[in-house]
């Protein structure tokens, strides 16, 4: 009996998909064997993957059942249903309960395959209504793991070796705890994420490498801001949930901050922390997207100097606000899109010039290369051990990676 467990989508599911091959271990011999699909529904195109994954899952393993969960069997659970290679669906929200596999009811530790980072989910759901979004439909509303939960995981990651760890959520910054006390820390009403993170590097101050994936500037707490700003573990990236630049478009997102805000934030921590690295999350034609928008949402690109960008053409998703809206037409989209790709190129190159003669301490991978504090892609020997921190000197960049 073999499980596989095939994982779309965000950094949630990379770790949500590494809690299931443990809790699968759990499965019976006379189950026979089992294929699980981790499915992704945040764009029309994640759910074309999510098909296409099925597809071909299917036709790789024809005598194995095959199960569906993650948010497209959410969102799109019956198309889904519907598919003939599927043999069924779990609710993503069930997904890591062993009833809905028919396991033993034990707490089986995640499986820790050979990874250079361990993911430590703190967050899943998301209470915001941001109108393009469906990630509410498919995960439900916020909920924080507690403090000894998290505190546990990371402990597993270290064990195994890991030298980085990354906090995950689908709202990671909206993170608190009633469970003031388990932190040993006095924070007014409910601590916030920065505690956690506090929490992390006191209790393991032997960890090397905390890193945050996508964080929402809107809520950012103070302790968290001053750690971004001024402690060395704590990896010097930020990606932002941003989603665009120009103020009234986000009002139409019902985004949280104005663009007024993102600058002030990265202003303020790039002035504590010259060397800070910017990330953003950008989506190209929202609906009603004019070309005065779209400058601008070009323009703060330059401003915040972002270098890892995430730029999604808008994707019209079924029973959003922004499904109603007055739509961009696709061609100017893709083109958009493009635009702001070659954007972020321009700054990342200039970027990675930059840091050619400055020594930098890289997390080796796979594949002969790895990624420096800042997330900078850097090649290494070929030798080099996965998970191992390694101190390089660039001399140049070739094809947008660092060399020494």
């Amino acid at each position: 009996m073999t499980v596989e467990v095939h994982s779309l989508g965000c950094r949630l599911n990379i770790s949500e998909s590494e809690s299931l091959r443990g809790l699968l271990r759990g499965v019976s011999e006379a189950d026979g064997d089992l294929v699980v699909v981790n499915s992704c529904a945040v764009t029309a195109e994640a759910v074309r993957q999510t098909r296409q994954t099925i597809r071909r899952a299917r036709k790789e393993r024809p005598d194995a059942r095959l199960i569906v969960t993650g948010c497209a069997a959410e969102v799109e659970r019956e198309m889904l249903a519907a598919m003939p290679e599927v043999d069924g669906l779990v609710p993503n929200t069930a997904k890591l309960d062993p009833r809905a596999w028919n396991v033993p009811a034990v707490t089986a530790p995640a499986e820790r395959r050979a990874y250079t980072r361990g993911f430590v989910q703190v967050q899943n759901g998301c209470d915001h209504a941001c109108t393009f979004c469906v990630i509410p439909q498919g995960r439900g509303p916020s909920r924080s793991r507690s403090v000894s939960e998290v505190l546990h995981d990371v402990a597993v990651h270290l064990d195994s070796g890991v030298n980085e760890i990354v906090l995950t959520g689908v709202d990671l910054t909206s993170w608190a705890s009633d469970q003031g006390s388990d932190l040993g820390l006095d924070h007014a009403g409910a601590p916030r994420l920065g505690a956690l993170c506090e929490a992390i590097l006191a209790r393991f101050p032997a960890l090397p490498r905390l890193r945050l994936s996508s964080i929402d500037g809107a809520e950012v707490d103070e302790t968290l801001f001053e750690l971004l700003a001024g402690e060395a573990r704590i990896m010097p990236h930020v990606h932002l949930s941003l989603q665009h630049g120009h103020d009234l478009i986000l009002k139409r997102m019902k985004r949280r901050h104005s663009r007024a805000d993102a600058i002030g934030l990265v202003s303020s921590l790039r002035a504590r922390r010259p060397e800070i690295a910017i990330g953003a999350d950008l989506i190209a034609g929202f609906p009603t997207e004019d070309e005065e928008a779209h400058a601008a949402n070009l323009s703060i690109l330059g401003e915040l100097q972002v270098v890892h960008g995430h730029v999604f053409p808008y994707s019209q998703r079924p029973g959003t606000p922004a499904a109603r809206m007055p739509q961009v037409d696709p061609a100017a989209i893709k083109a958009r899109a493009a635009q702001l790709r070659d954007r972020i190129a321009e700054i990342r190159a200039s970027w990675l010039a930059g840091l050619i003669g400055h020594p930098l301490s890289v997390l080796a991978e796979r594949g002969g290369k790895g990624h420096a504090e800042n997330f900078a892609p850097v090649r290494l020997p070929a030798h080099a051990q996965p998970g191992a921190l390694i101190r390089v000197t660039p001399a140049r960049v070739v094809e947008g990676i660092l060399e020494s």
